[in-house]
């Protein structure tokens, strides 16, 4: 089978049991770093020398079905740098390959700095989105966010250290100055920080520098309690600003809670002055 087995995110301590037997009984180990892989076999006194495979971002579409093919016969242990494979590291595309040849998929669950970040966050855990890396450019960071702006949920996005204050500044630009927003730089580890404060205030405070692994949590939009004439106004202003209508209106329906129907036809009347359902739609036709 295809075992993804998660390493520690920065204590060693974390180390699990189950990983422990796995290091040391493994024949076949697929790994993000097969440096970081001997390391960690060294930093844990294991003596087993199992056959590595170089398994990272740039060859894993190309070795995906070779290894699940060579998981027929044999357990094929599957790590990451640090984390869970799979999230936002190497590892779906061997698994989308398991999936597809029929061979199993397991995993050895442990330190996850998406859920960790989320817990000591203080911000509410019971609804959540995992967003991975904003993208490295300013302009696609910000639409990006732009997408996410009416989510409810609370967020949580890796950054690195060199680009935590363009994206915070994009982040409060975008998602409103004031949004709850916290900072976890270097979870689990000797100079673990949580820093908590306004999007706006975490900008000032890492203009000052900051290093190491780096996760935020941004608190979900709150709910806005619109009339539909307010809710109508705010589709036709997103509209006026490039977007179809019925991308306007589903945002501020999501932003809402008014009807994204309502809100459509609306619009629509008020834009054209004729009732929707007298009026055809051609918004989803391509242009030209």
């Amino acid at each position: 089978m295809i075992i993804l087995a998660a390493t520690p995110i920065g204590n060693l301590g974390d180390v699990s049991r189950r990983l422990v037997e796995a290091l040391t009984t493994a024949t076949v180990i697929a790994a993000e770093d097969t440096r970081v892989t001997v390391h960690l076999l060294k930093a844990l006194g294991i003596d087993n020398r199992p056959k590595l495979i170089s398994l990272h971002d740039h060859n894993e579409r190309g070795k995906a079905a070779e290894l699940a093919e060579l998981a027929r016969d044999t357990d094929v242990l599957v790590l990451s740098d640090a984390g869970m494979p799979t999230v936002s590291d190497p590892g779906f595309h061997l698994v989308d390959a398991a999936v597809a040849a029929g061979v199993v998929v397991s995993a050895l669950p442990g330190p996850s700095a998406v859920l960790t970040a989320l817990a000591v966050s203080g911000l509410p855990t019971d609804r959540f989105t995992f967003e991975g890396f904003l993208p490295r450019k300013h302009g696609d960071r910000v639409t990006a966010l732009r997408e996410v702006a009416a989510e409810r949920r609370t967020m949580v996005f890796f950054e690195s250290p060199n680009r935590l204050v363009a994206s915070l500044t994009d982040l409060g630009a975008v998602l409103g100055a004031d949004r709850r927003v916290v900072v976890c730089r270097e979870l689990t580890k000797f100079y673990e920080e949580v820093k908590r404060g306004t999007a706006a205030e975490l900008a000032e405070w890492a203009a000052a520098g900051v290093k190491g692994e780096i996760c935020i949590v941004v608190a979900g939009a709150e709910a806005r309690v619109l009339d539909l004439p307010t809710g109508v106004a705010e589709v036709l202003a997103l509209v006026a600003a490039g977007s179809r209508l019925k991308e306007a209106a589903a945002d501020v329906s999501a932003a809402s809670g008014l009807s994204k129907r309502d809100l459509y036809e609306a619009a629509l009347q008020q834009k054209s002055g004729v009732p929707a359902r007298d009026k055809p739609d051609f918004s989803d036709l391509p242009l030209g």
